[in-house]
């Protein structure tokens, strides 16, 4: 026997622990080098585990919902054994005609990866949603089944004690618990590590910053007509459609080399100002709100800038965000208007000083030379650090934002 250790992951040093989500893998199943054993939730990212040999899972070390640390040992590999020989033994041997069946009853209740990420995200325990794919594997639509049908109550929480010799620590993912409330369920569901840290920071930036939000009007016009008549032959050059966020990302690095506060942040009784612009893009995953950063935005093109973000929104989307791609940046950028939002007051992004919330373009009625007309508009906020930043910085800063994206030709000619 050649037993190799699965181990987690380094993690970042701002990361001190992380949760195991499902193994996709069983004690007695073969597995290939570099197959994907379990995905590792931090409060980042999530973290794929790969097998480090070919051989047989012998043993999970740590169970599915488990804490577990920087190179830790979760598991084993066999490398010299055979499928189904690290199963658990019987009292007796099964015979050859029931072996098909049973490596099929090994599969049984396994989730696949789009299902377990559900489950995971939900708080599901492992074995708690029946199975009706191939050998009984979990599927996502059975999970998407029990979610928008969850039980009615739970019978006898109070059941017979699980015996001492056999009981083992709770995980740290619990599973839902529904509330028989007759016709007014409810079920509570645990804060992935993702959400809770969301939570925090968010909290940490209410209570530690002086925060104000100042308001202004963009024209949309100008830059709608100028993205129209070079939309087609920019996605055929290259390759990539040309959104809004990109004029957004040129006309914020404009005001931000302007009004250098705004791309400040606070140490102790320091002001840090930083000498480059890495904006964070905030960005909806189906893991909870994510800010990856767009490095050096001022020296990168228009083309450059849309291909990192279209990147980044298929990262988010698979939960392959690197923990890098999520660490550090100097003012970020919040596109509530993807979702319909007119106004909003965002919420800083601690260490740094300001962000930009953008919302939803529409025709407004506006009053041009005496004259009422109808605009596309968008209304900008700007959230800042009131400690650092004063009102006249933060309103000049957003006006700045506004000429440059009522008159796009400036972003060009860096004016």
């Amino acid at each position: 026997m050649a037993l190799i250790d699965v181990k987690v992951p380094q993690l970042s040093e701002s990361v001190a622990e992380a949760t195991l989500l499902q193994w996709k893998k069983q004690p007695g199943e073969a597995v290939a080098i570099d197959e994907i054993l379990i995905e590792i939730e931090t409060d980042k990212v999530v973290l794929e585990v790969p097998a480090p040999a070919a051989g047989v899972l012998s043993a999970h070390v740590v169970a599915g919902g488990g804490t577990v640390t920087s190179d830790q040992v979760i598991a084993t590999i066999d490398t010299e054994a055979k499928a189904g020989a690290a199963a658990p033994a019987a009292a007796a041997p099964a015979a050859p005609a029931a072996a098909p069946a049973a490596a099929s009853a090994d599969k049984s209740g396994v989730a696949m990866p789009a299902a377990a990420k559900i489950m995971a995200d939900n708080g599901l325990a492992a074995g708690s949603v029946a199975g009706t794919g191939k050998d009984g594997r979990v599927t996502k639509g059975d999970v998407l089944g029990a979610l928008a049908n969850p039980p009615a109550a739970v019978a006898a929480p109070v059941a017979a004690p699980v015996p001492a010799a056999v009981a083992k620590p709770l995980p740290a993912v619990a599973a839902p618990v529904p509330v028989n409330l007759g016709d007014r369920p409810e079920q509570r569901v645990p804060m992935s590590r993702l959400r809770a840290r969301v939570a925090e920071r968010l909290i940490q930036s209410q209570s530690t910053n002086a925060i104000l939000t100042t308001f202004n009007e963009v024209n949309m016009g100008p830059l709608m007509e100028m993205r129209k008549k070079f939309q087609e032959k920019f996605e055929k050059t290259h390759g990539v459609k040309l959104g809004f966020m990109s004029f957004f990302v040129k006309a914020a690095v404009h005001a931000l080399k302007q009004f250098p506060v705004l791309n400040a942040s606070v140490d102790g009784n320091d002001i840090v100002y930083h000498g480059y612009f890495d904006i964070g893009i905030a960005v909806g995953s189906p893991r909870g709100l994510v800010v990856p950063i767009i490095r050096n935005a001022d020296q990168m093109s228009f083309a450059d800038i849309e291909k990192k973000i279209a990147e980044f929104g298929q990262k988010a989307k698979d939960g392959k965000l690197s923990m890098e791609e999520l660490s550090g940046g100097t003012f970020s950028i919040s596109n509530g208007g993807t979702f319909g939002s007119m106004l909003s007051t965002p919420i800083i992004n601690p260490p740094q000083s300001a962000i930009l919330g953008v919302h939803a373009t529409k025709e407004r009625p506006v009053v041009e030379n005496g004259q009422i007309v109808i605009r596309p508009i968008n209304y900008l906020a700007m959230s800042y650090d009131h400690r650092i930043i004063d009102g006249r910085e933060a309103v000049l800063g957003l006006v700045a934002m506004k000429d440059a994206l009522e008159d796009p030709a400036r972003l060009l000619f860096d004016l």
